[in-house]
């Protein structure tokens, strides 16, 4: 679910929670902090890897020192935070004895979950504080125990309030018809699908796929395509895996109670990674992963906050397990992809891409990932031919293709190759007038050139108004001001783009630029100087010291 709205407020409670998972020093005031040299070294070895993102290592120092401090409740949760990312047993040991841990008290409700004690899982998610985010999660875990006891009914009346309630609608009238469908109440199924897809936002993955199911297996074929291709108008990336998507269609993405559960850990998982509440969501989806390991959603989030964390060998790992038969199989390949090039290995991301565009006849996805990495390279020619064979497979282009014909032109400009760009470029506004990328690249390209301002101005005004916080865009529109001899209008846009982006070497450069043509010599030389302290390109650090160099005073007295 992506309808973060409906649990905004809850979500800034939510962080109360955090108390219970973050990585705080244990206290050397309280009397049963560290005091032993290996306590020490194992607590700090313990930070320390898990700040790298080596989970298992963190662990196994963590657990050792606090096998040396039994006392200290810190320590205690520390390693109970670390063995829990880690996937280790001991977590739940050491839950036992975080007994005002929201976290740890569900990670023994799972225990519960997966021996099949439903009422004891039931009783214990009762017991949780209704308070932070346990207001909106913990009906749905109550629910999903009641379902897994068998008690359909009695789960439907605890959400009953909440899908009643416009706000909350979405996310508690989809685990009220999964409830159901799995209860073989289809009526009350059929209602609660069709109200939340009604009352959501766009679409993601998992909604799709559970409503796609829920057509599917009850007669409706064409409605199931529908939703599935409403999928790839969100997420154009996602258009490899629609084969394998419609293959298991008829497949109850949500077929048994755990599931259901580890779903309400996915959903809130995604809610406050919207937040920005990166560590408690990664928290959520380990809960999430330790219920359904085969989770291939769950892993994808997972992976991508760890790289967002800079952890890209853990992103990896989390990817590792995702089977070969999952429908999402094709877009977890192509991260894994990603991230191996990422760490090092650039001719096996290659292979891969390779293989993959053999596999996928049919997707221009591998080979347009191939001319991305190439790009970034500066293997520009290279990059060209890779987005040819990626265009090459779409036969009847639409409006989320406009990004292939706009990285060919990116790479097309900077091989050299301008008309071909300038074309590409063209061609993408075709396929979808207002990307601001676009604008931004062929107005800015213009002006460089003194060509085409008028044109080049009105693109990159409208750029600016779909990206008005964006500083390059600012920058660019500064820049063809200044090319028109708009030089008042230059000055106030590039100081807005340099308030914006202030350690940007080439805006600070634009702006001296625009100082130099208003007059102001000594702001224009300062602004030089900024520019060549902020690591600009070789080339363009040569001009910058060229201007420097014409516009100091003995040159200007000589007469140079």
């Amino acid at each position: 679910m992506q309808n973060a709205r409906a649990v905004r407020r809850f979500v800034l409670l939510a962080l109360t929670l955090l108390s219970a998972c973050a990585a705080s020093e244990p206290s050397r005031d309280n009397g049963k902090g560290p005091v032993s040299g290996s306590l020490i070294g194992d607590y700090l070895i313990g930070r320390f890897a898990l700040s790298e993102g080596d989970s298992q290592t963190a662990a196994t120092d963590f657990l050792k020192a606090q096998a040396q401090n039994q006392g200290n409740a810190e320590l205690t949760l520390q390693a109970f935070i670390a063995t829990l990312d880690a996937g280790r047993p001991e977590a739940v040991k050491l839950a036992r004895q975080l007994p005002d841990s929201q976290v740890a008290q569900l990670v023994l409700a799972d225990v519960d979950v997966k021996a099949g004690r439903w009422q004891a899982a039931e009783q214990r998610f009762h017991a949780l504080p209704r308070q932070g985010m346990t207001q909106l999660l913990q009906p749905l875990l109550v629910a999903w125990a009641q379902q897994g006891d068998g008690r359909t009914d009695t789960a439907l009346s605890t959400l009953r309030s909440y899908i009643d309630n416009p706000r909350f609608r979405p996310l508690f009238a989809l685990h009220g018809a999964m409830i159901a469908d799995i209860g073989d109440r289809k009526e009350d199924a059929a209602i609660l699908y069709r109200a939340a897809e009604t009352a959501g936002g766009p679409p993601s993955v998992r909604t799709v796929q559970i409503d796609a199911s829920w057509e599917a297996r009850f007669g409706q074929p064409g409605e199931a395509e529908r939703i599935l291709a409403s999928l790839s108008a969100v997420a154009p990336d996602l258009s490899i895996t629609m084969p394998a998507l419609m293959a298991t269609v008829t497949t109850r993405p949500v077929p048994r109670a755990i599931d259901g559960i580890a779903e309400a850990y996915f959903t809130f998982a995604g809610l406050l990674q919207a937040q920005n509440a990166s560590d408690f969501s990664l928290v959520m989806l380990r809960l999430s992963l330790d219920l359904r390991p085969d989770f291939a959603a769950a892993r994808l989030l997972a992976s991508d906050i760890l790289l967002n964390k800079k952890h890209p060998r853990a992103a990896l790992r989390m990817l590792n397990d995702v089977a070969a038969a999952d429908p999402l199989i094709a877009i977890v390949q192509l991260r894994r992809v990603a991230l191996t090039d990422q760490l090092g290995h650039p001719d096996e991301a290659m292979r891969d891409l390779e293989r993959l565009a053999r596999d996928y006849p049919d997707s221009p996805l591998p080979d347009e990932q191939r001319g991305d990495l190439l790009r970034i390279k500066q293997r520009f020619s290279d990059a060209v031919a890779a987005y040819d064979q990626a265009i090459a497979r779409v036969s009847h282009p639409s409006s989320p293709d406009w990004v292939l014909f706009y990285d060919r032109g990116v790479a097309e400009e900077r091989a050299n190759l301008w008309p071909r760009a300038e074309a590409d470029f063209r061609h993408a506004l075709e396929l979808s007038p207002d990307q601001p990328l676009v604008l931004n690249y062929l107005g800015y390209s213009w002006a460089d050139m003194g060509r085409h301002l008028p044109e080049a101005r009105q693109m990159l005004q409208r750029a600016a108004e779909r990206m008005p916080n964006d500083g390059a865009i600012t920058d660019s529109l500064g820049w063809v001001e200044l090319r028109q001899g708009d030089t008042k209008a230059a000055v106030a846009t590039l100081e807005h783009a340099v308030e914006m982006e202030p350690e940007d070497s080439t805006i600070n450069g634009h702006l001296g630029d625009a100082y130099l043509a208003a007059g102001r010599k000594i702001e224009a030389q300062y602004q030089w100087r900024r520019a060549l302290t902020l690591n600009p390109a070789p080339d363009d650090a040569k001009k910058l010291e060229a201007k420097l160099d014409i516009a100091r005073p003995d040159a200007v007295l000589s007469g140079q």
